[in-house]
């Protein structure tokens, strides 16, 4: 027995060493060199020219195109947010599959030739529902201060990363996948809180999982305002800016943290992000061009955000605050890339800039995808809210004396009904609902009688009788994703209602899933009510047939009010607004598209036609997301894009 035992060391041992010796031959390692202020790559001097992507705003088989596009583009890297919420949708369940795939993005990214650059959160912004945070930490405690060691956040974000980060670690650099680096937090010096004990436990939590050889770095906006706060010692700071004449002027904050090392532009913004309501946000190429040739000849490491924006499918989207600003749907950035990932002049030009700095890869840039025109499709109405309410809501409503939360009833997006039964007649008399988030469609027995919107009205005048329903369904507009606003981020209806000064007591809140509509189940009572201008908010059904492979589209919503768009097998295209703007067509990418496909809108404000009639969309071969203004009166950003972060 002795002799196997120690033939077992002997083997053992061996086999250790001969792994030990693999990994020296295979000299995978991404170091720091402060000396020479470089990263070195297997011991070299390395310098990335990368771009941003978000593997959760671009449909997955689009993946591998959108990555060959940037590859050919000559990065060697891209960047990428991992959004919490996302993958995990509810306290104790997550999902790594499908569109979630982070693995299987990751390694396709590997595949193409690039190298990556991990923004692992917990907090990430970018314009995405609450910041990637999930909203049901807001059931477990609504007042939860984010971003700090509070005892009820802290414990959900240490849950996340021991789930996160073991699923990263094999696929650092270091152990032969593409990630060379990770970051710590977001931004973090643009928070008010300034919670050190915070941003030293995620770096120790991330040392843990990922090991004391992986380059770990944060990112900040290039001034000591930011970086005092957003430094955290033992980690590698880099900044964030865009459009520049003067690179020494722009790295100074950094080198005044970072004396020594690489310098890195994390954040080099080719475009901008839009709001609803306000002009599409435009960067001018030649700019943008000259001013990354101006980086790259001072020897940065430049990261492109965005390269490819992508789209806020569903009720992804997020809120920039104060005022209250919620993102639309296309997450375009005006980048190299559009949202549908097609070649731009901004890509043609930044390209030329980087082939003066780097060999561009020996490969034809993939071409755009082929858009199509399928023309008209009519939308029948099918059923008022009302008259589909025990679809969309199949468990019933949730009692209580006054309002509650959407968060607290277990609806973390979309819509809420908030149902009270009147105990006397009035007549015009004012209800008043200070606390909605964030938009609120009144009705009395179904008759419209205004629209109750967070920041700019808070009251409306009602007329019904003893026994009247009266309804406010509440849209969730998309989560504040930035600033203190993350704090206090409950939606619904927050406070009390009254009328005429009243106190209104004794709800019952119905959380809304449209993925539970199947219009043959819904037994149509009554057509559309009209009042105040609106409609009562209603579901209309169409049926695209497609002859052939499907092709890219985009649904054309002009003439429609406001409301949201599902394409078969509950897919969310997202919402439209085209009286708002500045988008008024919604991307509807072809692995969505089959050759007969089921159209279902939720239309909360009123319908281009009479009830009695057949409303009707158009699917075009063109994008519009700066529908209501022209192109001349797009809003241009410039030198420094400081509005991020100042607000």
């Amino acid at each position: 027995m002795a002799a196997v035992s120690n033939l077992a060391v002997v083997s053992l041992t061996t086999i250790i060493s001969l792994l030990s010796l693999c990994s020296e031959v295979n000299g995978a390692n991404f170091t720091l060199d402060y000396d020479k202020n470089t990263f070195l790559k297997d011991g070299k001097p390395f310098r990335y020219v990368s771009g941003s992507i978000h593997y959760s705003r671009v449909p997955q088989a689009y993946w591998k195109d959108r990555l060959l596009k940037m590859y050919a583009a000559g990065l060697n890297a891209i960047q990428l947010y991992v959004p919490w919420n996302i993958h995990q949708p509810e306290k104790d369940v997550y999902d790594f599959t499908g569109q979630q795939d982070l693995v299987a993005f990751l390694k396709t990214a590997q595949d193409v030739g690039l190298l990556v650059v991990m923004r692992a959160g917990p907090y990430i912004c970018g314009e995405w529902d609450f910041g990637g945070f999930p909203a049901w930490i807001l059931k477990e405690n609504p007042a939860t201060v984010f971003r700090t060691m509070d005892p009820t956040y802290i414990k959900f974000v240490d849950q996340w990363m021991d789930v996160l980060l073991p699923k990263l670690k094999p696929l650092l650099y270091n152990n032969g996948g593409p990630i060379i680096m990770v970051q710590i937090e977001n931004e973090y010096g643009s928070y008010f809180a300034c919670d050190r004990n915070y941003t030293s436990h995620l770096r120790d939590r991330a040392r843990f999982h990922l090991g004391k050889d992986v380059v770990l770095f944060t990112t900040d906006g290039a001034s000591d305002g930011f970086l005092k706060c957003g430094y955290i010692p033992e980690v590698y700071a880099t900044v964030d800016f865009g459009v520049t004449l003067n690179p020494e002027a722009s790295f100074k904050a950094q080198r005044d943290y970072e004396p020594k090392g690489p310098l890195v532009n994390s954040e080099f913004y080719t475009g901008w992000l839009d709001h609803w309501g306000q002009k599409h946000s435009v960067t001018d190429t030649n700019k943008v061009a000259a001013s990354l040739d101006l980086l790259l000849d001072y020897g940065a490491n430049i990261n492109m955000y965005m390269f490819e924006g992508g789209t806020n499918f569903g009720f992804w989207n997020g809120a920039n605050y104060s005022p209250f600003q919620p993102v639309p749907t296309s997450y375009d950035y005006d980048g190299p890339l559009t949202e549908a990932g097609d070649i731009t002049t901004k890509y043609i030009e930044l390209r030329q800039i980087i082939s003066k700095y780097r060999t561009l890869p020996d490969i034809p840039i993939p071409p755009s995808t082929k858009k199509a025109r399928y023309g008209e499709v009519n939308m029948k109405f099918v059923s008022t809210l009302q008259d589909a309410i025990t679809q969309l809501s199949p468990k019933g409503p949730i009692k209580s004396q006054y309002p509650v939360t959407m968060e607290s009833v277990g609806q973390y997006q979309g819509f809420a009904l908030y149902r009270h039964i009147l105990k006397k007649s009035v007549v015009s008399q004012t209800l008043a609902v200070p606390g909605v988030r964030d938009r609120g469609y009144v009705m009395v027995d179904k008759v419209p009688q205004g629209v109750i919107i967070r920041e700019k009205s808070a009251s409306v005048t009602i007329t019904g009788k003893q026994g009247s329903t009266l309804d406010i369904l509440v849209e969730n507009q998309g989560h504040i994703n930035y600033g203190s606003g993350i704090n206090n981020n409950t939606k619904g209806i927050i406070q009390n209602v009254t009328l005429q000064g009243e106190v209104l007591t004794d709800w019952a809140v119905f959380p809304l899933s449209l993925d539970n509509l199947n219009p043959s189940d819904i037994s149509v009572v009554d057509s559309p009510k009209s009042g105040e201008g609106l409609m009562t908010p209603s579901i209309y059904m169409g049926k695209l047939t497609i002859s052939g492979d499907p092709e890219d589209t985009y649904l054309d919503m002009t003439g429609w009010t406001k409301g949201q768009v599902l394409l078969k097998d509950h897919i969310n295209l997202g919402r439209y607004w085209p009286k708002e703007g500045p988008q008024v067509r919604l991307f509807v990418p072809k692995p969505y598209l089959t050759a007969n496909n089921m159209l279902l809108m939720f239309e909360l404000e009123g319908a281009p036609c009479q009830t009695t009639a057949t409303c009707v969309v158009n699917f075009v071969d063109q994008p519009l997301i700066n529908g209501t203004n022209s192109l001349s009166g797009q809003r241009e950003i410039g030198e420094g894009y400081k509005w991020h972060w100042e607000h």
